[in-house]
């Protein structure tokens, strides 16, 4: 977005214009970072977690390459060499640890963002394809977490592997093949564990190039806010340096306490126990679970038992599939021209149901899979479809939006109970009745 009241960039010393002239990076980081990007002045701690993705990506960029120097994907060695890391190599407890508690940090981190987004309406025109793009890196995301899971080549590592490329099977035609082609053979061995390895050392790069896109589109219309209305002028922007790199550096201080409190308090709360035996294909696990950060889509995956047309475990993997790709069309199926839900009394509640009801299906998708969980999955499997198909386009076209302040400092200025400019206006004008008020 072009801001004509934006800070311009202008180098002061000989070497920094030599370089502007010739490579300018310095132009581009206080354009993108800097006092040269304005934001709108009443973004609130919810937009740090942008930041705070970037960080826990950094950190397993970072981890993740110092261990595949000592890491072996080979099934005969692959269980060794991770625990040869947590004893032989120096600080490999740290590194292993670290590598390991970061990805649930970053998915705590993303999820609480994309929560931010649909609660704000993030998704809405014109940042329509910054809300793709950011499905696309969760579905990296995903994708490079379900590839690390499987490296450490312990029980649920193995049996994970197996489970969950067994459902590709279920599709027609092409599902064995497909399973095959994921595995490089008919079961998870040397062959699937260096095919996981290469892409789980490769796609964060990928993750971080789209972050690239994911941020450039961002800065075409400009980040969205609380409020969201449009910023109307330089009275509703600050530039983002210092004052939001400021609280982005508060924030990133919280996350790092934090992780520092699972990494060196409790690093294995997280995992399961069963990964700290060896791969067996000949001892099953009495409950296969994925990574917490899957439960709800593994619920999800659970919840068709019966067959209907087609097979119960392809609906399971169509619907899984679905539950995220629900995401790419979200700009389209909520049409209320109000972004956030602050003003959208009944859209709110929908989204706190929508919270609670994803909080279930991540409880059953971690719990065994008897009769009671199996029906509590249903029926929070179908009311989270409902609420992206049913409701939340019946809502946002019935509903009443609470007015919209008229600009982003007259919201501010009515919070923190001062008056906004056009009052100022009318109060101080020579016909008003009565004084305007000091505050």
């Amino acid at each position: 977005m072009s801001f004509p009241w934006a800070k311009q960039y202008e180098p002061k010393l000989p070497l920094t214009r030599w370089l502007d002239e010739r490579l300018p990076v310095p132009r581009l980081v206080y354009n993108s970072l800097g006092g040269g990007y304005p934001v709108p002045r009443n973004l609130n701690y919810f937009w740090n977690f942008g930041v705070l993705a970037g960080a826990a990506l950094a950190i397993q960029i970072i981890t993740g390459i110092v261990l595949a120097m000592h890491y072996a994907a080979n099934g005969a060695v692959a269980f060794d060499s991770v625990e040869s890391i947590m004893r032989d190599v120096n600080a490999g407890w740290f590194l292993r640890y670290a590598h390991a508690n970061g990805a649930s940090m970053f998915f705590i981190v993303v999820y609480t963002h994309i929560f931010r987004g649909l609660y704000y309406g993030s998704y809405k025109a014109p940042r329509e394809m910054v809300w793709l793009l950011g499905v696309v890196i969760f579905l990296l995301m995903m994708a490079t977490a379900f590839m690390g899971y499987v490296l450490p080549w312990g029980q649920m590592s193995f049996w994970g592997a197996q489970v969950i490329t067994g459902f590709f099977s279920a599709i027609p035609l092409v599902g064995d093949t497909i399973r095959i082609w994921l595995l490089g053979g008919f079961a998870p061995d040397n062959a699937a564990l260096n095919r996981f390895f290469s892409l789980h050392y490769l796609l964060p790069f990928v993750i971080a190039g789209v972050i690239i896109l994911h941020i450039w589109a961002l800065h075409i219309p400009g980040s969205n806010n609380p409020t969201g209305v449009d910023v109307k002028g330089e009275q509703d922007t600050v530039p983002f340096h210092p004052y939001y790199t400021a609280k982005d550096g508060f924030g990133l201080g919280i996350f790092l306490l934090v992780f520092a409190s699972l990494l060196f308090f409790f690093p294995n709360y997280l995992g399961h126990p069963d990964n700290y035996i060896p791969a067996n294909p000949l001892s099953t696990p009495a409950h296969i679970v994925p990574e917490w950060y899957f439960w709800p889509f593994y619920a999800i995956l659970r919840a068709f038992t019966a067959d209907f047309i087609l097979p119960a475990k392809l609906w399971g993997v169509l619907a899984m599939f679905g539950s995220i790709l629900l995401l790419f069309f979200l700009p389209w199926l909520d049409s209320s021209p109000v972004r956030s839900m602050n003003y959208r009394p009944k859209a709110r509640i929908a989204f706190w149901v929508l919270v609670a009801d994803i909080l279930v299906l991540g409880y059953c998708g971690g719990a065994p899979a008897n009769a009671f969980y199996v029906i509590l999955s249903q029926i929070c499997a179908a009311y989270y479809f409902a609420h992206f198909l049913i409701i939340l386009p019946i809502i946002s076209r019935s509903e009443r939006p609470r007015p919209l302040p008229n600009s982003i400092t007259e919201a501010v200025l009515a919070n923190h109970g001062g008056t906004s400019p056009a009052q100022t206006a009318l109060e101080t004008s020579p016909t008003s009745s009565t004084p305007h008020a000091a505050h």
